[in-house]
């Protein structure tokens, strides 16, 4: 048995494949396409120092990770790692040599504070405290079955609230820019994020090959986007909501719902079968809204951090 780790090869489709089959097996609450994991690897800004790392048993894939700096951040040494391996394929070392490898890549890109995200079992929360992790925040993954499900019904827009699509802002979305990194400065989180590279956004965000233009909701007032409901689709059966958010000054007058409950009835007409989401344990507000619309609880997952040197 020969087990060795090395980078992922964008440019091979079967590597590629090999990777977002990993990645679901181990998370099957999450979106993986090929095409979405070479997005991410091509296309993260540079000084994230972003990579993908593969192991290999005798020529066969069997664990995966993605790390890089958060270079968004106001504060400087931040870094993140998460490692996934396939299920039927633990205790090979796999997980132990890619620990290994991106410590030591994030730590010679300065790296001094690292945080993996890791699945809420035994075995999976002992294996990062063995390599020195404690566990911080939690987040939960939900699921909803849209094929036999009870959606809440469509609502008429209030006087003045008009409902469109992301697909209406192709020739400028510097607006929806502008109120996702609002929303996602108050999203809870380990990390401060400083959004304010648009051109990135439109790279990272905008043209990623699951972002659903028409799916996507947004809120608009007096013409200003004030609220929006993200979808993701991996063009067959399965939805996912990338963010939902509502201008500070709109908030506490249902238009997140509102730009949900379109997104989700558009999404069944369109012949989506299931529907994924995911929140931050502290995030009652959320989690009450999409305990409203039928989503229940599929798995949770805790982050770990580490402080290195």
């Amino acid at each position: 048995m020969t087990v060795i780790v090395r980078d992922l090869r964008p440019d091979v489709r079967p590597d590629i494949e090999a990777f977002a089959h990993v990645r679901h097996l181990a998370l099957p609450f999450i979106l993986w396409t090929p095409d979405a994991v070479v997005h991410r690897l091509v296309h993260t800004h540079p000084d994230a120092r972003f990579r993908c790392l593969v192991v290999e048993e005798d020529g066969d894939v069997i664990g995966t990770a993605q790390l890089g700096l958060a270079h968004d951040s106001p504060e400087p040494g931040q870094g993140f790692l998460n490692v996934y391996v396939r299920p039927d394929r633990v205790r090979r070392g796999a997980g132990g040599l890619l620990v290994r490898a991106a410590e030591e890549h994030l730590a010679a890109q300065g790296a001094t504070r690292l945080f993996s995200w890791v699945l809420d079992e035994p075995a999976n929360r002992a294996f990062a405290e063995r390599h020195g992790y404690r566990a911080s925040r939690s987040a939960h993954f939900l699921r909803l079955d849209l094929a036999n499900g009870t959606l809440p019904p469509l609502q008429d827009p209030p006087p003045g609230v008009e409902l469109r699509t992301a697909a209406d802002f192709a020739d400028d979305p510097r607006p929806l820019f502008e109120l996702d990194a609002e929303t996602a400065s108050d999203e809870p989180s380990d990390i401060d994020y400083e959004f304010t590279d648009y051109e990135a956004w439109v790279e990272e965000n905008w043209k990623h090959p699951l972002l659903d233009r028409d799916l996507t909701t947004v809120v608009v007032v007096d013409g200003r986007p004030v609220a929006f409901s993200a979808a993701h689709t991996d063009g067959a059966t399965r939805y996912a909501s990338a963010m939902t958010g509502t201008a500070r000054a709109f908030r506490g007058r249902g238009l997140a719902k509102l730009a949900k409950t379109a997104s989700l009835h558009r999404a069944r007409a369109a012949g989506y079968t299931e529907a994924f989401t995911g929140n931050d344990a502290g995030n009652g507000p959320m989690l009450a809204i999409n305990k409203w619309f039928g989503y229940e609880i599929c798995g949770t997952e805790v982050r770990y951090v580490r402080e290195l040197g």
